[in-house]
Order: structure tokens, then sequence, then C-alpha cells
């Protein structure tokens, strides 16, 4: 499990986590733990954009320099999976074509969009959580590490041989996401009891929402890459952030 979660702080952060070898195994442990990192995550991104908000900073403005520094210390990674995403799945042709698009690294028109609506999202609805309702960022940030396991079901392939998606494709038993989704549902529930329901219906929306990308992700594509794991990530996090502005 230490190396797992190595393995997970060295994919999903710019931390220090030394060397550590790859293989399938430790790759599924890592998707299995990701969570954890999105806790590490989300704490000092909730205590950011408060205290900027706390200082007189304007709540979109300190939305986007907590948007920016979740994006610095993951290196963006999964923003760059997002536009990917959005290109391939957003182009006409076969699934080769798609996934060529997605693999090529530039972005195009579906992805600058894709990015400008989600980051505008993410950071108005971090804005608007600042302070009383913290929590909520935190949650967000660790649903989207959730949709990493959601993505590597058994019975989910990979959509090409090579690559992230197809070495941790299929390594989670429905148990990992489940288990993950119901400790969120908890958490949510007591940590704000003025508004108790709100955040379990934003768990359960991008739940729904994540198994409805899946579901189109293997009708387009065949199955995942790491582009989708970046894609259901930064979708889930969107998702229960701006549910929990609703309060």
């Amino acid at each position: 499990m230490a190396t797992g979660l190595r393995l997970a702080l060295s994919w999903l952060t710019v931390l220090p986590a030394g060397h550590v070898h790859v293989d399938r195994a430790t790759g599924g442990r890592a998707i299995a733990l990701a969570p954890v990192v999105g806790l590490l995550l989300g704490l000092p991104a909730a205590a950011l954009v408060s205290l900027l908000t706390m200082a007189g900073m304007p709540g979109l403005l300190a939305g986007l320099g907590t948007v920016g520094l979740l994006a610095l210390v993951t290196r963006g990674m999964h923003l760059d999976g997002l536009a990917d995403a959005a290109d391939g799945l957003g182009c006409y042709g076969p699934p080769e074509r798609a996934l060529a698009v997605m693999r090529d690294g530039g972005v195009g028109p579906f992805g600058v969009v894709t990015l400008v609506v989600t980051l505008g999202a993410q950071a108005s609805a971090f804005g608007a959580l600042a302070g009383d309702r913290w929590w909520a960022v935190v949650l967000a940030v660790v649903a989207g590490r959730v949709a990493f396991a959601a993505c590597c079901l058994r019975g989910i392939p990979a959509a090409r041989p090579d690559g992230l998606g197809a070495l941790v494709a299929g390594t989670q038993h429905v148990s990992v996401p489940a288990g993950w989704v119901a400790g969120l549902l908890v958490a949510s529930v007591f940590v704000d009891r003025d508004h108790s329901w709100l955040g379990p219906v934003a768990v359960l929306v991008a739940a729904v929402a994540v198994a409805g990308f899946l579901a189109h992700v293997r009708r387009r594509l065949g199955g995942i890459t790491g582009d989708v794991l970046g894609a259901t990530c930064e979708m889930a996090t969107t998702i229960v952030a701006a549910i929990c502005t609703f309060a």
C-alpha cells in the first residue's frame, strides 16, 4: 500500500515520492489510493481560496488562483487529458481517428472551449464555496480522484495496447469506487448539518455523469486511455463543486 501511495503521489502531483517500480499491480494500487492524494490537494486548495477571500479578494479571482494552484501541483496533467479527450471525442471518423487526435498533443477548438468552460466553472464555484463551505472544495477534489477507479473497473478495456490506460485498465474491483463514493456520501452528510443533502446529491450526480461518460467512451473508442482518466477527474470535480454552490 505504501508503494502504491508513493506511485500515486508521483503520478498525480509534483511532490517528491522517490523512485517507484511501475508495474500493473502497483499501478492498480495507486489508482485505488488516488482519493488520498485528492485529500492532500483539496485541503490546501480550500485553505487558499478561503484565505484569499477573507483578505478581500473577489471570489472569482480567488477561485482562479486556486484552480491555478491545483494545475501547478498536478502538472496540468488532468486538464491536458480533458482537452485531448474533448478533441478526440468531438472529431468525426472511426475510433482510430479519434485516438490519433487524442495522441497528437495539440489542442483544437473542442479542447479550448472545454478547458475555458471547465476552468471558469471551477473557479467560480471555488470562489463561491470559500469560507463556511470550504469542505465542498475538498469534496470536489477528492471526488475527481475517485473517478480514476471508476475508469479502471474490471470489464472496461484499454482503447490501445500502450500508455497509462493499458497499464491500469481493469485493475479495480467495483468495491473500490463504491467504497470511496460511500465514504464521500457519509462525510458530506456530517460535515455540514445545515445542508446535509447537498453533498450527497453532488456526489451521486457526478457518479452518474462519470458512468454515462464512460459508457460513451466505450462505444466511441472501445475503452479508456490516460486522457479519459484526466477528463473524468475534471468532470467529477466540476460537477460536485458546481452543485454545492446551490446552498
